[in-house]
């Protein structure tokens, strides 16, 4: 343990921490229980690596090395360099072996390596970064044979795959070490124990029957319950084909090959040349997804989520532990077509005002990252990350932002599009007024107290059904018709404009890529039903405005649909709003809760084909409003039959007409019909 100290103490003193914008490794100290580790290092492509590993008995390591080793003992460096980003691998070239059970004058316990390895990044021939290493690496059992290959015991366990066998060997076994009665697989239960409930087990899968024979079977029903017909109309199947293991056809069996979980459209790295579309995952050059933390359902955020293409988003991450507090940059990233795309990373230091911190040094952290993807059709041309970063205190709770915007290649500085040309799904809703810049629509985003009076605005996405509210005060000394127009100008402030955008890249100076919003009020503040002073009780107040969306997909622009919106319409759903009583005389406001929703309305490219008369006047031939189908009775002798082959199918059918046919003509109606035909 004195050594091992002695290790942690002169890594720690002679690991040097990369400042922010200057060349260093991310992160500059590594503990390795593995064999392989990796890092990043930010500098220039001229940068010269070496490795070193520290001396067994004074555990010192060397403070200028320069030498350029990519190999030393049992350890070898492997760098590869994209753009100034350049990876670092330490791997450990030489396998730990673990004596195996059977075998004599071995080693008695597994063999553990000890070592403290640098790697240093010169330039010209001065050390300007370290990369401190403590490895700790025990012996696999799994490399007991010294062949590298695993080694099966004869005391192992063999766990079946669970797509062919999904249930346990006796599913009925519930109480561990005592008999379950009626459970006749249970292995606790003695052969005395057995004759008691043997007539009456648990039949099916509950009992551990994962093949229960199914009764049309030719071989089960062979006894005095047997009916006449059987014999003609029983089935010859294989019990592997099964309705609980999914097999319940004729001939083909599914392949026993285990699932891969590996990327579908991608099988080798750099590969992606057909594009992206909306919602694939962007991938790096490295095979992998490019992630950047997201929150999932139970609140917590995923530092490994993957972003989705032309997915705009914002999130905010509660960090829990030290190594989440600094963010490496984003490494190089595929652009759709099989090009490397390096980010471009700028830095912005935030001043924080941390005092003095408990016994300890302040740290730097990561505040927030803001990535700016620049695409243009099914490809992205560019990527800019701003990192914001600051110190604060280790015992300090930080709050991380992460922000990802897609933008238009065509898009200027003061417009964003939102499709090319039809528009992508979650992109806003593009709006504008006569001679006025373009806008959105908005609905509420509301605070922590949800007044509408602090709420802010976010805009309409296409294609996302969304409702929104906030609680609106009422001065309790407005009349009905004040109230009334007072709620309907904060509605209508969520549409500030006239005109929506057909297309995602609608422009303001061509009328025609634009229609007009129809707006059916139903209400008027000044009637009569409005008029006297505020008593606590108004009729008729529009608290919820209804905004309908008509889109369609009108083409496709190279295998793509492309969307539009063919009209939009706005309206109010009124209420009767009443004082929440107790009312004091002290009480001077009232609350009323209004809300906005918006729905997408997707229109059909073909009108559906109408029924007939036939279809509307007889209902009991349909077969999807009715149990019994008198269009299905030859069901077996069609296409849409896939239980055997249609050959068999055929055959078996012309069959069946034929015995029918020699039945009714040897029955006594078929007997009269050909004496008659004789006499004919």
């Amino acid at each position: 343990m004195g050594f091992r100290g002695l290790l942690w103490g002169l890594l720690m003193l002679s690991g040097a921490r990369a400042q922010d914008g200057n060349p260093g490794f991310q992160p500059s100290f590594i503990y390795m229980s593995g064999p392989v580790v990796t890092a990043t290092f930010v500098g220039s492509p001229g940068d010269i690596f070496s490795l070193s590993v520290a001396n067994n008995e004074t555990g010192v390591l060397p403070l200028e090395d320069c030498c350029e080793r990519n190999r030393t003992g049992d350890w070898s460096l492997n760098v590869t360099f994209k753009g100034n980003v350049s990876r670092v691998t330490v791997l450990l070239t030489r396998n730990l072996q673990l004596c195996a059970p059977n075998r004599t004058g071995c080693c008695t316990e597994a063999p553990c390596l000890v070592a403290a390895l640098q790697v240093s990044a010169c330039r010209n021939s001065t050390v300007v970064a370290r990369l401190s290493i403590q490895a700790e690496i025990y012996a696999n059992t799994s490399l007991g044979n010294g062949t590298g290959k695993p080694e099966t015991f004869d005391n192992a366990t063999i766990i079946p795959n669970q797509v062919y066998q999904p249930l346990g060997s006796c599913p009925c076994n519930l109480t561990a070490a005592a008999c379950d009665i009626r459970c006749c697989c249970d292995q606790e239960c003695t052969p005395e124990m057995k004759d008691l409930f043997s007539g009456s087990c648990f039949s099916g899968v509950f009992g551990g029957d994962v093949n229960p024979p199914f009764d049309q079977l030719c071989s089960v029903q062979t006894g005095i319950n047997t009916p006449d017909w059987f014999p003609f109309l029983c089935v010859h199947s294989s019990l592997d084909n099964t309705p609980f293991l999914g097999y319940f056809y004729h001939g083909s069996i599914t392949s026993s090959e285990a699932s891969s979980f590996k990327i579908p459209f991608q099988t080798l790295p750099g590969k992606v040349t057909g594009g992206y579309r909306q919602g694939d995952p962007i991938m790096t050059m490295q095979d992998e997804y490019f992630s950047v933390p997201q929150p999932f359902l139970s609140g917590q955020c995923a530092r490994d989520a993957p972003v989705a293409f032309l997915q705009d988003f914002a999130v905010e991450c509660l960090v829990t532990s030290k190594d989440e507090r600094t963010l490496l940059p984003s490494v190089p990233i595929n652009s759709g077509t099989g090009d490397s795309i390096s980010p471009l990373v700028t830095y912005e230091n935030k001043t924080t005002d941390i005092g003095s911190c408990a016994g300890s040094e302040p740290e730097s952290v990561i505040f927030a990252g803001v990535y700016t993807v620049i695409w243009e059709g099914r490809r992205i041309t560019d990527l800019e990350v701003s990192i914001l970063y600051g110190k604060i205190c280790p015992e300090d709770t930080l709050r991380q932002r992460f922000t990802v915007n897609f933008v238009s290649v065509n898009a200027t500085s003061t417009e964003e599009l939102s499709g090319n040309p039809g528009y992508q799904v979650g992109k806003p809703v593009r709006a504008a007024s006569l001679n006025s810049s373009v806008t959105t629509l908005n609905l509420w985003k509301p605070d922590g107290r949800g007044l509408c009076a602090s709420a802010d605005l976010t805009p309409v996405l296409f294609g996302l059904n969304a409702v929104s509210g906030c609680i609106l005060e009422v001065d309790l000394k407005e009349n009905c018709s004040q109230l009334r127009e007072n709620v309907a100008d904060r509605l209508n402030s969520l549409v500030p404009a006239n005109l929506v955008g057909k297309r995602g890249n609608s422009n303001s100076s061509i009328p025609d890529d634009w229609v007009e919003i129809i707006r059916s009020d139903t209400f008027n503040s000044s009637s009569n039903a409005s008029a006297g002073i505020f008593k606590g009780l108004c009729p008729r107040v529009p608290a919820h405005l209804n905004i309908h969306i008509l889109t369609a997909v009108v083409g496709a622009v190279e295998g793509i649909p492309q969307q539009e919106i063919l009209g939009v319409q706005i309206g109010f759903s009124t209420i009767t709003w009443q004082v929440q009583c107790p009312l004091t005389f002290e009480e001077e406001a009232g609350f009323l809760p209004i809300s906005a929703s918006v729905q997408f309305i997707k229109i059909p490219a073909q009108p559906p084909v109408p029924k007939t008369r036939f279809q509307i006047n007889y209902t009991e031939f349909d077969c999807r409003r009715n149990d019994v189908c008198w269009p299905e009775l030859f069901y077996p002798l069609t296409r849409f039959y896939t239980g055997e082959p249609y050959s068999h199918s055929l055959a078996k059918g012309l069959v069946l007409v034929f015995l029918i046919l020699i039945a009714v003509l040897l029955s006594d109606p078929g007997r009269r019909i050909c004496g008659v035909w004789n006499k004919t």
